[in-house]
């Protein structure tokens, strides 16, 4: 350890000198406060043992210079003084003495002290070096936060894109979080939103969001279906993350007339159809696990379709907003979401977390609040640029049987099939729709007989599709014919699907489906399609699409 001296009068020097070398410290001598000052500067000291009355400069003068040399690092002053009074101790404290002595020195006390203040510095001096890696540490967490801040900007950077159809909020509780808002337009004119929450918080919530990005915005692109962007979304997230995590989230497509939505949902709180007025139209319950649980073979592609109109919106919300508590351990809840819903024309995004926040009476968020609001209006009418479509026409088909119908997915491979074909790949999703709808209607309510009215019931979702996977189980005798042509002269499609099932009344059938708070699906192949037709006996319907 390392003692500056400092004393006008070389007795006093010696004194202390022999002192503290006994002692085996290493001592260094100063004349007047200036001295000392130039050798704190310039060498490494550790103890300050500094006389009041000096010539030049002294002590009262020296002590805040030395101690702003010293900087974060304490650096004791021990004022070595013949003085008395209290008004002069005092003013040693007061200038950036730590301590005192009084002449003549006493060897065991001036020892005792120099002990005492150089655990402190030692103290000091690890605190420091601790502090400086810290800083460092946190210095280098800032930076990458800054670039994966900057990624995640850009990676994310068509979300305020649509204003008119898309009121949106995220507010992370925390710099990074596992909510993420997407939102892109297809090449067929369907506007695509997906809110996603990770399970957890914080940077390793927010890891999944960049793939699960480019997974969402590479398809839109490509004109794929809702059903294949969940698919795909899942079978990546199912390989990428550990098995504690996964993406509760709902994909919703706006037809570019506005007239109808198609929707994957799993994992979230319910979603609100309503109107502008706060009227609530229907409340739309989760129909999967979130993505990530499931392997390829089990995730389940269904999807909810219906038909709305302009004055319709569609909300969705992350359970940061239900879930948030009072200071009586109160939840929102979903029915204080619904009466502030239905209290307010055309509500927004921050309305609800104004209310939140206010519900939660504190200053600090619990959990991450994201809510994003679909406005049901048309897009303009584009201009369509020349398309080279295939000049072979064909005609395809396939038969189903019971056994293929259990172990297969017809509508998925023909729509890849079709894809392949000149001119036919920007249609994909619609393919994919009017497909899906009326394949599943053939098998669901053809063949297996099932009933959509199940569905009006509480989890009548769950008890349906359980019903429908008992009843293809046991699915014996049955068909299903799928065909296809394809008119390069017309620029037309025409499916034709026919089940062996018994069919229904076409005049009742469509009036029933479009009265029910589910399927509706008639109303959506007719948006899609040009004509819709069913045979007499209502097992075999024609969709004709233009490709104009």
């Amino acid at each position: 350890m390392r003692i500056l001296v400092v004393d006008d009068q070389p007795l006093n020097c010696t004194l202390l000198r022999a002192m503290l070398e006994q002692q085996r410290y290493d001592v260094v001598v100063a004349t007047n406060g200036r001295e000392a000052v130039e050798i704190v500067e310039n060498d490494q000291i550790d103890i300050v043992l500094l006389d009041v009355m000096m010539p030049i400069m002294d002590g009262f003068e020296a002590a805040p210079l030395i101690k702003k040399l010293a900087g974060e690092v304490y650096l004791p002053i021990i004022f070595i003084t013949a003085l008395e009074d209290h008004a002069s101790f005092e003013k040693c404290l007061a200038v950036g003495g730590d301590d005192f002595i009084h002449k003549p020195f006493d060897r065991i006390i001036l020892s005792a002290k120099i002990k005492a203040h150089a655990r402190t510095r030692k103290l000091s001096q690890e605190t420091n070096e601790q502090k400086k890696v810290l800083e460092y540490h946190y210095n280098q967490v800032e930076r990458e936060h800054e670039i994966v801040e900057h990624i995640f900007k850009n990676a994310l950077n068509e979300q305020g894109a649509y204003p008119e159809h898309v009121d949106f909020h995220l507010s992370p509780a925390s710099m990074f979080n596992g909510d993420m808002f997407l939102l892109a337009k297809s090449p067929m004119g369907g506007l695509y939103c997906m809110l996603g929450d990770f399970t957890g918080h914080g940077l390793a919530a927010a890891v999944g969001a960049l793939p699960a990005s480019r997974v969402f915005y590479t398809m839109v692109y490509k004109g794929m279906s809702i059903s294949d962007i969940a698919y795909e979304m899942n079978a990546l997230l199912y390989n990428l993350l550990p098995g504690h995590m996964f993406c509760a989230a709902t994909i919703i497509e706006l037809s570019e007339s506005g007239k109808s939505l198609s929707l994957w949902l799993g994992g979230l709180p319910d979603a609100y159809l309503i109107e502008h007025d706060g009227t609530l139209v229907r409340t739309i319950e989760s129909q999967h696990m979130a993505m990530g649980i499931l392997s390829e073979s089990e995730f389940e592609r269904n999807l909810l379709h219906l038909e709305v109109s302009p004055s319709m919106r569609i909300l969705i919300a992350t359970d940061g907003v239900i879930e948030t508590e009072n200071d009586v351990g109160e939840f929102y809840g979903d029915e204080r979401l619904k009466a502030l819903i239905k209290s307010k024309n055309s509500i927004s995004t921050a309305d609800i977390v104004d209310s939140v926040r206010a519900f939660s009476c504190s200053e600090l968020q619990q959990d991450d609040l994201s809510i994003s609001i679909l406005n049901c209006l048309p897009f303009p009418t584009r201009e369509d640029s020349e398309v080279n479509y295939s000049q072979l026409p064909f005609n395809l088909s396939l038969s189903l049987n019971a056994a293929q119908m259990r172990s297969t997915d017809p509508v998925l491979e023909l729509v890849d099939m079709l894809s392949q074909v000149d001119g036919l790949e920007a249609h994909r999703s619609n393919f994919f729709l009017l497909l899906s709808e009326a394949y599943n209607n053939a098998l669901d309510h053809g063949v297996l007989g099932l009933d959509s009215s199940i569905k009006d019931k509480e989890d009548g979702f769950w008890e349906f599709y359980s019903l429908r996977a008992d009843a293809l189980k046991d699915l014996s005798e049955a068909k299903i014919v799928i065909s296809v042509r394809y008119d390069p002269e017309k620029l037309s499609v025409v499916f034709t699907l026919c089940d062996s099932g018994t069919g229904f009344e076409q005049s009742c059938g469509d009036i029933q489906n479009m009265g029910r708070e589910h399927g509706r699906g008639v109303g959506l192949l007719r948006e899609i399609a040009d004509q819709v037709n069913y045979n007499q006996s209502g097992n075999e319907i024609e969709m004709i699409y233009s490709l104009k």
